[in-house]
């Protein structure tokens, strides 16, 4: 299949590309940036995209989803998980591996692979578990799962609070050279929270789950990962405190990075005013001051990438008391516009964003892709990001129905997304 993309504003960070350029892809690979194009617009094969005034770069990479399958299909499978992130311009998604049964071991990883390369249209990195069943205890078959495909450890939605075990599985992970991706939550702190303590969930009369249980163990993972010497990547960061401690980290030289959500920094715990469970989610949405600091993380770097963290439910799930609902955001499909807002507020420009969505997250999991270099895999998307869009969940390609910006106006839509040369979703 051969596609040219006319006329579009090429934005490549991996490459230092900010250009209007015309961009040809061949045979699944990124062929040329052709300064004549006549004799290609007259060859009836190539499908010719107009992107003027639009962007073009590499497709996004989210470092943080939970797909669901196996095991909870209910709200999210492979194939549903992935056209959500089609729909949101992700040509990769890193899915975290607490299913069911939790991918800790070689067989369920190569379930999840083979899954994706079946029904799935974007690509799949899985991550392994750190422990086995996720439990904190024994580690999980390290080895065998990087051999199968993943591309990190984590034990994401459970910490492992024994600090002796995490050390030992930050020494494996340094072995295999694969990032350990940290859940920073001391569950003594936060057990039984349902949001962030503050005045709002004092006003609410909802148990609070305090910065200090983020911050804590962000400080023991730096510390260990000094020690071991791997690369320690913190999820979801949501505190300022925590912020504070990963920029101290890279000044000293330590090999860490770190991840913000959209949710994280663009709503604050007054959102859940009104009892909404389609806020609640863990690490918690903070106070105001807390959401300042990630977006001055993500300004200065000490914050790396944009990451959803994108954790469907069901509608009946969520329709609960807000006590009894499960934590999490449905994320993939919203990403773009939330980002695009910090370039609207001056946190960050669009290189920026684009670079936090691509070449950073390709680095941290050592991937291929996240580029238009020459010869590189053609994972491309073409946005808008002037268009005006109304969030309507109702049209979201994932089962999980629960987002907090329904019906929010914001500025961005994707219009094409393209994995290995083919368009597998246009607008």
């Amino acid at each position: 299949m051969k596609i040219l993309i006319k006329g579009g504003r090429i934005i490549d960070p991996s490459q230092g590309m900010d250009e209007v350029r015309d961009l040809f892809i061949e045979d699944g690979k990124i062929k040329g940036y052709p300064r004549d194009t006549e004799e290609l617009e007259r060859d009836s094969t190539i499908q010719i995209i107009p992107a003027s005034g639009k962007i073009v770069s590499p497709g996004f990479i989210d470092m943080h989803v939970h797909l669901r399958e196996p095991g909870f299909e209910h709200k999210e499978t492979i194939r549903t998980g992935c056209a959500a992130a089609a729909a949101g311009g992700f040509t990769s998604v890193v899915c975290m591996p607490n299913t069911n049964p939790v991918n800790d071991n070689a067989s369920v990883t190569e379930y999840i692979l083979l899954k994706a390369r079946t029904e799935g249209v974007v690509n799949v990195f899985p991550v392994g578990a750190i422990t086995k069943g996720q439990k904190g205890e024994t580690l999980a078959e390290i080895g065998e799962m990087w051999e199968a495909g993943c591309v990190a450890i984590s034990d994401d939605g459970r910490p492992v609070m024994n600090s002796k075990v995490m050390r030992y599985a930050m020494e494996y992970a340094r072995a295999f050279d694969i990032p350990v991706i940290s859940h920073a939550e001391d569950i003594n702190l936060s057990s039984g929270g349902v949001m962030n303590e503050g005045f709002t969930s004092s006003m609410l009369g909802l148990r609070g789950i305090p910065n200090a249980s983020e911050e804590v163990i962000v400080a023991r993972d730096i510390t260990l990962a000094e020690l071991t010497g791997v690369h320690l990547h913190i999820a979801h960061v949501s505190t300022a405190g925590a912020v504070r401690l990963i920029r101290d980290a890279k000044r000293r030289g330590a090999n860490v990075t770190a991840e913000g959500t959209p949710h994280h920094f663009t709503l604050t715990d007054k959102a859940v005013l009104g009892y909404d469970t389609n806020v609640k989610v863990n690490p918690p949405v903070r106070a105001k001051e807390d959401m300042e600091a990630i977006r001055e993380g993500l300004k200065d770097g000490t914050i790396d990438v944009i990451a959803t963290d994108h954790a469907p439910h069901t509608e009946d799930e969520k329709k609960v008391e807000f006590d009894l609902a499960p934590f999490g955001i449905s994320g993939l499909e919203t990403a773009l516009p939330l980002a695009l807002q910090l370039v609207e507020d001056g946190v960050l420009t669009l290189p920026e964003v684009v670079r936090k969505l691509t070449s950073i997250p390709a680095q941290i999991i050592k991937s291929d892709r996240g580029t238009l270099k020459v010869g590189a895999v053609a994972d491309v998307i073409v946005f808008d990001p002037n268009r005006t869009i109304t969030v309507d969940r109702e049209k979201f390609r994932s089962k999980g129905k629960n987002t907090p910006f329904h019906g929010w106006k914001l500025s961005g839509c994707v219009l094409y997304t393209i994995v290995d040369g083919k368009v597998v979703f246009s607008n």
